[in-house]
C-alpha cells in the first residue's frame, strides 16, 4: 500500500480559480518524489492538501498515520528564539518535558550539520543555516512523511548543492518518505527516484517517470554525461507540460 494516495483531486479557490484538476498519484513508503513544474502550476497547493492544511474540492487523499514534517520556502523561524528553541517548538507544543525535547532538538541540529549552533539566533545565521534549522525542526518529530516546498530556491548555487547532498544523506539514513517541490530540472534529477511533472492552468500531471541512477549521488554524478542526459529528458517533459 502507498504511504500517500491522491485520487482525482481538484482544488478550486473561493475566487473561482481552479488550481488543480484531476490529480492522481501514489507515493510509496521511503520514496523520494519530486514534483516539478513552472510557477503557478499548483505544486505548493498539492503539498498543502497532502499535509491536510487545506481540503480538496473534489477527490480524496489517503495517507497512512504518522507524523508529517513540512519545510516551507522560507525558514519561518522565530527571530527571538535560539536555533535550539526553534527546533524544539513542535515538541514543546506537544507537552514534552524540557530535557527530552532539548535532547532531541540538539540531535536534530547535529543531523543537519549545525552542532555548536544551538544557542545562535536566526540573525546570526546565514540563509543556508536558517534553512538547516527549518529542516531540523521538521525532522525532530521523526516524521514518516517529509514535505518540502522549494526549500532551497532562494539560496546560492554552492549552498544549494551542499544542501541537496546533505538532504540525500538524511533521507537514506532515516528512511523518511520525501515529497519535494521544485521548479529546477537539475535539482529534481539529482535528488529523486521519481519525478512528477505538472502542467499549469489548471495544475495536472503531465508526466511521471523514474530516475533509475543508483545512490549515493555526488559530484561525480552531477558532472557526468548520464546526469546531463537525464536533465535533457526532464527538460523535454517540462517543455511539453508547459505547452500543454
Amino acid at each position: 500500500m502507498p504511504l500517500v494516495g491522491v485520487h482525482g483531486v481538484s482544488k478550486v479557490f473561493d475566487n473561482g480559480v481552479r488550481a488543480l484538476s484531476g490529480i492522481s498519484l501514489d507515493v510509496a513508503a521511503g520514496e523520494f518524489l519530486s514534483i516539478l513544474g513552472p510557477s503557478g502550476c499548483g505544486k505548493s497547493t498539492l503539498l498543502r492538501l497532502v499535509a491536510g492544511l487545506a481540503s480538496p474540492s473534489e477527490g480524496t487523499i489517503d495517507r497512512e498515520s504518522g507524523d508529517i514534517g513540512f519545510v516551507f520556502q522560507e525558514p519561518t523561524l522565530m527571530p527571538w528564539a535560539s536555533a535550539l528553541a526553534n527546533v524544539a517548538l513542535p515538541l514543546k507544543l506537544r507537552g514534552m518535558a524540557r530535557s527530552e525535547r532539548e535532547a532531541r532538538a540538539t540531535a536534530a541540529l547535529d543531523s543537519v550539520g549545525l552542532k555548536g549552533f544551538e544557542r545562535a539566533f536566526p540573525r546570526e545565521l546565514s540563509g543556508g543555516m536558517k534553512m538547516r534549522v527549518s529542516l531540523a525542526r521538521a525532522l525532530v518529530v521523526e516524521p514518516r512523511l517529509l514535505l518540502m516546498d522549494e526549500p532551497f530556491a532562494a539560496l546560492d548555487e554552492i549552498t544549494r548543492h551542499r544542501l541537496n547532498r546533505d538532504l540525500l544523506g538524511l533521507w537514506q539514513r532515516s528512511g523518511v518518505t520525501v515529497m519535494f517541490v521544485t521548479h529546477s530540472v537539475f535539482e529534481s534529477v539529482f535528488l529523486s527516484q521519481r519525478i512528477v511533472v505538472m502542467a499549469a492552468r489548471p495544475g495536472r500531471v503531465s508526466a511521471d517517470f523514474r530516475v533509475t541512477e543508483p545512490y549515493p549521488r555526488g559530484e561525480d554524478f552531477r558532472t557526468s554525461a548520464t546526469y546531463a542526459e537525464w536533465c535533457r529528458q526532464a527538460s523535454q517533459r517540462l517543455e511539453q507540460a508547459m505547452a500543454a
